[in-house]
């Protein structure tokens, strides 16, 4: 089964910027940007990302603040803290042998650079590759982590997969099956979620007065590092 997978990826796979380097950073950078932001969206910021900040040595040389406003868009601003964070680890300390010591790096994203970068033998198991399994019955090797990833995003679709092209359907245990629809994330349009994210919006552009903004929002945002409020409370900052 895995011999077909990896003859359907050779000629369908996709071609992706972060396929097309072995640097662990810019690996890194690539999974961090891809938690809960779609393909589309990520690729020319991945592009712009690396043309500022090309190497670890020189995000980490970055201010928190230069990050925050480069991250604007991708949402969930945490990542962009977080990354920068891990970037002034590696650079002072060097890469850690266990990934997800560095700050928002979990297993998934730990096994993604540890085999699309560093070459070791582990698979990463994101929603696409455990539907493909669950669903076929067979346990792919870390070899199969592109082609899986792939498959999952363009053809084993999680309500209503498209078993006619798939290379697995002749052996697959679900073919021509359809699933119930997934519980969808909450609404962003009027979520606090937005609050955050048209607060901290206004920060980037320039230092605010706390008595202009969402006060619920900046003390979110306080609390996640991504704004400072002065000590006299009456302005909001980048940190």
């Amino acid at each position: 089964m895995e011999g077909l997978l990896l003859a359907w990826f050779t000629e369908h796979g996709r071609d992706l910027p972060w396929r097309r380097t072995r640097d662990p950073y810019a690996v890194l950078v690539s999974e961090v940007m891809l938690q809960q932001t779609q393909v589309e969206r990520v690729i020319p910021r991945y592009l712009a990302w690396l043309e500022r900040w090309p190497t670890v040595a020189a995000l980490a040389a970055a201010s928190p603040a230069d990050v925050i406003r480069e991250w604007q868009g991708l949402g969930y601003n945490r990542r962009g803290l977080n990354l920068h964070c891990a970037a002034r680890r590696i650079a002072a300390d060097g890469w850690p042998d266990d990934l997800t010591e560095l700050p928002g790096v979990g297993p998934y994203t730990a096994a993604a650079v540890a085999n699309f970068a560093l070459g070791r033998d582990v698979l990463p198991v994101d929603t696409n590759v455990s539907r493909i399994q669950e669903r076929t019955g067979h346990r792919f090797s870390a070899a199969a982590g592109q082609a899986l990833m792939d498959l999952g995003a363009t053809v084993c679709l999680a309500r209503i997969p498209r078993c006619g092209v798939c290379p697995l359907a002749s052996a697959c245990p679900s073919r021509g099956r359809r699933y119930e629809p997934l519980r969808k994330q909450s609404r962003f349009e009027g979520s606090f979620r937005q609050r955050r994210a048209q607060t901290l919006r206004l920060v980037a552009e320039s230092e605010r007065p706390l008595s202009d903004l969402d006060r619920d929002a900046v003390q979110s945002l306080a609390q996640d590092g991504l704004v400072r409020v002065a000590p006299c409370g009456t302005f909001v900052t980048l940190p």
